[in-house]
């Protein structure tokens, strides 16, 4: 009887895996095809690896400055958020002060609290003080919309550090900083790298809050220009291209999988997204 729901369990994995690759795979399959052959059999491999699909990608929708500005607002916004997360989140962890439970709870409402939610007043907060059509402004609004939810997940790996570990540096002499620096982030490392790795994935591919904060085409981030593209192609029958611009905007969420699954893998099982 165990083996057969070992065997069943097995089948229904592989059929998920296929389920969920499949489409993937035609994606990528069909970013190196000819209009002709993706109009002929759109189920078919591709004849050869037509790489002007890529190109003309890249030239059409401008995804070069479009990738520039998204790397840029990935990058600032994930600094930015573990900057403030990783602090506050220890205090919260260790801390106990009037007010400590209310603000934890308040972060933890707060993650249901989505952008679309406030956009109307965001947008028009943001146009009284002029900062529409600026990257750092949207990196700062990325990393405050993250903070409930990373701060409520570090939150539960910081308070499952024994904290013996913090005694014996604070005997030591280590200052709080210290303490922050040299003891709790090594030892929330799992924690930290899910939330980055999380956070990164979800700036990189963030649309609403790009669309309506970034007016001007040179601002615009990589979703948006997706959008673009996809207006583009869609009246010129470019499938090839469109596709071509969407294994693009794949590539580096990835490779930072690929690079921090191991991490991710750790924090889902260790810490505070554990069921």
């Amino acid at each position: 009887m165990k083996t057969v729901r070992t065997w069943c369990t097995r089948i229904l994995m592989i059929l998920f895996t296929i389920v969920f690759l499949y489409p993937l795979f035609w994606n990528l399959m069909s970013a190196f095809k000819t209009n002709a052959e993706y109009l002929t059999d759109p189920y078919a491999l591709p004849a050869a690896l037509n790489l002007d699909n890529f190109v003309c990608a890249w030239e059409k929708a401008n995804i070069a400055a479009y990738f520039g500005n998204s790397i840029f607002v990935t990058i600032v916004s994930t600094l930015l958020l573990l900057l403030f997360v990783i602090p506050i989140s220890y205090v919260l962890a260790r801390y106990r002060f009037v007010g400590s439970k209310l603000i934890s709870t308040i972060y933890m409402a707060c993650i249901f609290l989505q952008a679309t939610y406030i956009m109307i007043p965001l947008f028009l907060e943001l146009q009284a003080v002029n900062g529409l059509n600026s990257l750092p402004v949207l990196c700062l609004v990325y990393a405050v919309m993250q903070f409930p939810f990373c701060i409520f997940t570090l939150q539960g790996f910081m308070s499952a550090v024994p904290r013996d570990y913090e005694e014996s540096a604070r005997i030591d002499g280590a200052t709080n900083i210290q303490l922050l620096l040299k003891v709790m982030v090594p030892l929330a490392k799992p924690g930290i790298a899910t939330i980055t790795m999380l956070s990164a994935m979800g700036f990189w591919n963030e649309y609403p809050l790009a669309l309506v904060l970034l007016t001007e085409d040179a601002k615009k981030t990589l979703p948006i220009g997706m959008a673009n593209l996809f207006e583009v192609q869609k009246y010129a029958t470019d499938w090839g291209a469109l596709f071509a611009g969407l294994v693009i905007i794949m590539i580096p969420t990835i490779i930072i999988y690929l690079i921090g699954q191991r991490y991710l893998l750790q924090g889902i099982g260790a810490g505070g997204l554990k069921g």
